[in-house]
């Protein structure tokens, strides 16, 4: 059972709290966040899982706020931190947006909302077209920042979804817009070894929908036609076709109780009826024809110049199609304690001004960060290490794993598509609401060892 459960501010400040059964200390708050924030073990952040005391907290962080939860009995994590994840959803389908404004301004909301999800420490139902019917406060929708004078919503920037209330389906005053929203994010799993080959690779997706159609009309989705699912559907000799390119192979997916998977194994069509709120159609994973965006190549030797230092060089080749663009894209290089400062160089397609570099010397963490990566292009950064002890060819041991977060709009790096999303309204067919499909590929642990 969950004893508490309250919502963080970035500064530690409590916006929300529901104390269930009493038996965890009002000062837990307190607790948590002195723990969290300064974390000693291994100086990193906080495991989403920690005890202290005699308390377990489990936590998350999204948009900018923490949702913790605390119990003293013995509860699966991955249950409690699934049911905060089902939490942070049903407040962006209810606010719009997930903010720290957002909560402060929909307080008897979402307390409304909790009231419905948790009995006496006890998960309730999360789903949001379930909870609709108990909703008597009206939300305050408030976009974030960033977006507000920006179109309603982007194909290559912002998060999944759109920010309004999913309240908004039932406005009959004209002003409403019917449209309908699908996201196909991927996270890339991927570990190369020392000699730049793949180690391992994954990639793990999602169809996500969320959907403002009035009176919830069904809709047929088409996925790829070369689309197969499993090794006992894949005839011999097709795993080559895969690793070419040639053809998409999924090792397993799920789908979501709505689907009508009929036709899908005939012309791998999938016709529902969404229901409010965002979800995920299907869930998905693949291990074939994975071709990786970014390849790297790292040396370390000896500067010719002084014992006391030495010199690193770190190759970027970005592999995705020239037309596509990473953003944010970031590496980061572990260096051991006896480094004590860095110098880099940078050169490349996009100079200084699309990237840059700095060094923590008491972490002793080297980043290299881009604007902007186009594809096709090739990056070099030369740094000069200042050591408190006289090179050693261990050294090159010490350096790395150099790891990357990036996230690339528009490219799927399953191949995975959607042929076309048909909206089937026979009363008006005249009817063309707003369709909006939007490919998002992100680093879940991008690797390259040493």
């Amino acid at each position: 059972m969950i004893s508490q459960f309250y919502i963080l501010s970035s500064r530690g400040d409590v916006i929300i709290r529901k104390d269930y059964l009493g038996d965890v200390p009002r000062t837990s708050s307190e607790t948590f966040f002195r723990n969290a924030k300064f974390w000693k073990e291994g100086d990193g952040e906080a495991p989403p899982v920690f005890n202290v005391d005699g308390v377990t907290y489990l936590h998350i962080k999204e948009g900018g706020v923490q949702l913790v939860a605390t119990t003293r009995t013995n509860l699966s994590p991955s249950f409690v931190l699934e049911f905060l994840r089902r939490i942070c959803t049903i407040v962006k389908d209810y606010c719009g947006f997930l903010s720290e404004d957002a909560i402060r301004k929909n307080v008897v909301l979402i307390y409304e909302l909790l009231d419905e999800v948790v009995d006496y420490g006890f998960p309730q139902s999360t789903a949001t077209e379930a909870l609709k019917q108990f909703v008597v406060n009206e939300p305050i929708v408030v976009p974030p920042a960033f977006y507000q004078a920006k179109p309603l919503f982007s194909l290559s920037k912002g998060p999944t979804g759109v920010f309004k209330s999913v309240l908004e389906t039932s406005r009959t005053d004209g002003k409403r817009r019917d449209e309908i929203f699908v996201d196909v994010v991927e996270r890339i799993t991927c570990t190369f070894n020392a000699s730049g080959f793949i180690a391992s690779a994954q990639v793990d997706g999602a169809v996500q929908i969320k959907s403002y159609l009035a009176g919830n009309p069904p809709i047929k989705i088409k996925l790829n036609d070369d689309l197969l699912i499993g090794k006992r559907d894949t005839p011999y000799g097709l795993d080559r076709a895969a690793e070419r390119g040639h053809m998409v192979v999924l090792d397993d997916c799920n789908f979501h109780e709505v689907a009508n998977l009929e036709n899908f194994d005939v012309d791998r069509t999938i016709s529902l009826v969404p229901p409010d709120g965002e979800f995920a159609l299907m869930n998905y994973r693949t291990t074939h024809g994975f071709k990786p965006p970014f390849r790297l190549h790292a040396t370390v030797d000896a500067d010719p110049n002084s014992e006391y230092k030495a010199l690193l060089t770190l190759r970027l080749w970005c592999e995705i199609p020239a037309e596509k663009a990473s953003s944010g894209l970031e590496v980061e290089v572990p260096t051991p304690r006896w480094v004590q400062r860095v110098h880099c160089d940078l050169d490349g397609a996009g100079g200084g001004a699309a990237q840059n570099w700095d060094f923590n010397e008491k972490t002793h963490l080297l980043r290299w960060r881009f604007k902007r990566c186009p594809g096709g292009s090739e990056f070099t950064l030369r740094a000069r290490l200042t050591l408190e002890k006289p090179y050693v060819p261990s050294l090159r041991s010490e350096v790395g794993p150099v790891n990357l977060r990036f996230t690339i709009p528009m490219y799927s790096a399953s191949r995975i598509m959607l042929k076309y999303l048909q909206i089937l309204k026979k009363a008006d067919k005249n009817y063309n609401p707003y369709r909006w499909v939007r490919y998002v590929t992100a680093s879940n642990s991008y690797t390259f060892r040493t």
